[in-house]
């Protein structure tokens, strides 16, 4: 099979070839229903694969057939105005002649990276695709998968800046910061997780049609994966001792300022008390029938002694 293979209908189509010797790289961007039509009359795929190929989300799994096998993997791609990882599906043919990639964005960069680097470049053409299929899946994954430890990178030093910001500022900005770091996380997992079932399988199972050592290639495939997922593991601590952190800076600062009000009102409590008294409409020792000035400065005297003596009650206590 050759790139003039791809004639005019298939231009037409959304499908992309690149070919070396045996081995031909057909490169599905966005698929609709025609280019699945397209690969229903030139594969031996099943039709449940092909409905999977539209339909919206797959679980990532591994179909194996006796020619080729069929693998749906998902990556994370990190989506600025939402803040948060979201997964973008890869839909995989791979037989012995031929690896067929589908994906329905444009935001898995290094997978149209290194489909344009094969077309374009003889070297990287020959490099890749000259041993076998298996071969080129590996760097095809491997690519993607490192693709993961930036957007990893990048979870890290959102943690760090919130970090700083928890003790800076307590304050509401702080919990909405942590919230769509921890948002972001969880759906981060929820995409790396299912695919180390699928890598490690690719690692130990034994396909006729592949000619490379799998638990070589595949199995450094699958330490990345692993890798990141302990870092995830490691992230997911530290922001759950985040959140126990930004409670309790919380709940003390409530308490700080409930201390002080308390405090306010402990002290005017005695002030408030006697002008209650005094405000009574009946005679009493200074009062309105009396008319001189002792008994108010008495009173302000007796006011004040009490505020002293119950801010010293408060300093010996160490409340204050």
């Amino acid at each position: 099979m050759s790139v003039s293979l791809v004639n005019q209908e298939e231009k037409r189509l959304n499908v992309e070839a690149v070919t070396w010797g045996k081995l031909t790289w057909f490169y599905i961007e966005k698929p609709s229903q025609n280019e699945v039509d397209y690969l229903a009359q030139n594969f031996p795929f099943h039709p449940l694969n092909l409905d999977d190929v539209i339909s919206r989300v797959q679980r990532p799994k591994i179909d194996e057939y006796d020619d080729h096998l069929f693998i749906v993997l998902h990556f994370p791609v990190f989506d600025k105005e939402n803040r948060v990882t979201t997964p973008s599906e890869v839909d995989i043919f791979v037989s012995e002649n031929y690896l067929v990639t589908i994906h329905k964005s444009a935001d898995l960069k290094p997978l149209a990276k290194f489909f344009n680097e094969c077309q374009i470049d003889e070297g990287t053409k020959q490099a890749y695709m000259s041993r076998s299929s298996s071969y080129l899946l590996y760097h095809m994954l491997d690519r993607l998968v490192n693709y993961c430890f930036p957007i990893l990178n990048k979870v890290i030093d959102n943690m760090e800046k919130v970090e700083d910001l928890i003790f800076a500022r307590p304050v509401p900005e702080t919990v909405r910061e942590i919230a769509l770091l921890r948002r972001d996380l969880i759906s981060f997992r929820r995409v790396i997780h299912p695919q180390i079932s699928v890598i490690e399988a690719l690692e130990h199972e034994e396909y006729p049609f592949f000619k490379e050592e799998q638990e070589v290639y595949f199995g450094d495939i699958a330490d990345h994966v692993r890798k990141i997922w302990d870092g995830l593991e490691d992230s997911k601590e530290v922001v759950d001792g985040m959140v126990d952190t930004s409670n309790w800076l919380t709940s003390h600062r409530i308490q700080e300022v409930m201390r002080v009000l308390t405090i306010v009102m402990a002290i005017m409590a005695p002030a408030t008390l006697l002008a209650s008294i005094y405000g009574m409409n009946i005679a009493l020792p200074g009062g309105v029938n009396v008319g001189s000035l002792l008994p108010l400065i008495l009173i302000l005297f007796i006011m004040l002694l009490i505020a002293v003596a119950m801010l010293y009650f408060f300093r010996r206590r160490r409340w204050l």
